[in-house]
């Protein structure tokens, strides 16, 4: 067993100086948990961000006037005042999201409690722009006019009360958002990266008959590869989290990093042998950077860190529960968004360990069956 160990041991560290004498693959595994971490963070656009809006004003009232002034950046642009000939053609040109007409007589007409009635033109083709914004409009639209009905700027007493607690994360602050899932994903991309370009690194350079003319056995050349690159993978994870997230970004982190890196440690063992098993596949390069494409934007977009897991098709979240992104997903948010402790992610921790152990030994097969072809 000492040997075995050893053997595992000294294997990883030959890993580990191939890995450093790579520039390319240092580049990038400080600029995924670095600049992208940053940019993801700070790049998540709010729904609805300067949105463009024309009013056509009719009516020429104080009313009017007081509805023109409650459009104001950052959620709109300045109102572009402009006339009843303009707005189609302002609108197919795509130079306004939005066109408020205001009738004439529409002061007036809410004086005098009558039925008035204002036009919103939507431009539909920008949707999400159109979905939020047209949403926007009406609440500011109404609270006006209810305020200048009441001759008072305050709303009335509703008859109930509803309370908003917005828990985790109060602000609804995207970057809390966005820098935690692009560790989390990036995690997963690296390790599948480094372990599988280990792998192909090796055939390319004839290295690999090498090693079938040790006393090594596959298992110990794999194990080394997973426990070096995973350590690599786990350590950069670790001062992103320290220095970027929270130093630079200055998002909190709730729970325990140590539970959250363990939890990495164990999906590290199934994403790691799962580069492994895919390198057998590929032949060269640039075939296996292809079948990354193939593999790791399913597990990254079906893992419920881009979309909720429940606006997906039942098969579809049944087919991604074999998957250890959707665990380590769940674990994460759990942990570093709610400060979730061990008695709440333990099923995904056991989950990481069962899939990882089975990933392990697939990718064990076909990597000796890879081996046996080379001999």
């Amino acid at each position: 067993m000492r040997r075995h160990l050893l053997n595992i041991y000294r294997l990883g560290v030959k890993e580990l100086w191939s890995l450093l004498r790579d520039p390319a693959m240092l580049v990038l595994i400080v600029y995924v948990f670095t600049v992208s971490v940053y940019t993801a963070a700070k790049a998540m656009p709010e729904t609805l961000h300067n949105a463009p809006i024309a009013i056509v004003d009719e009516d020429g009232s104080q009313l009017s006037q007081r509805i023109a002034g409650a459009f104001y950046p950052p959620h709109f642009k300045a109102p572009e005042h402009i006339g009843m000939q303009a707005m189609d053609a302002g609108m197919d040109a795509g130079r306004y999201t939005f066109v408020l007409d205001i009738p004439p007589h529409f002061q007036r007409d809410v004086l005098a409690g009558r039925g008035a009635q204002l036009q919103l033109n939507v431009d539909a083709t920008r949707m999400s722009q159109a979905f939020t914004g047209s949403g926007y409009v009406q609440q500011i639209v109404m609270a006006e006019v209810q305020e200048f009905a009441q001759r008072y700027r305050g709303a009335s007493a509703p008859p109930v009360d509803l309370a908003l607690r917005m828990r985790f994360n109060p602000a609804l602050d995207k970057a809390w958002f966005g820098s935690l899932m692009q560790i989390i994903n990036n995690v997963t991309m690296l390790s599948i990266i480094l372990t599988g370009a280990a792998l192909i690194r090796e055939r390319e350079h004839g290295t690999v008959e090498h090693l079938l003319v040790m006393p090594v056995t596959p298992a110990e050349i794999m194990l080394a590869k997973v426990w070096s690159m995973a350590l690599v993978v786990l350590a950069a994870a670790a001062v992103s989290l320290l220095l970027v997230v929270q130093g630079w970004l200055a998002v909190p982190v709730e729970g325990s990093r140590a539970l959250f890196l363990a939890g990495a440690a164990l999906h590290l063992f199934a994403t790691t042998s799962m580069g492994i098993f895919m390198a057998t596949l590929a032949r060269s390069m640039p075939q296996f950077g292809l079948l990354m494409v193939l593999v790791v934007l399913p597990l990254q977009m079906l893992s419920g860190g881009t979309t909720p897991r429940e606006s997906m098709p039942a098969a579809v979240r049944d087919m991604m529960l074999a998957a250890p992104t959707t665990h380590f997903v769940e674990l994460g948010q759990a942990i570093l968004y709610r400060g979730a402790g061990l008695e709440v992610v333990w099923p995904q921790l056991l989950t990481l360990a069962v899939i990882g152990a089975v990933l392990f030994t697939l990718a064990l097969a076909r990597f000796r069956k890879a081996l046996g072809a080379m001999a």
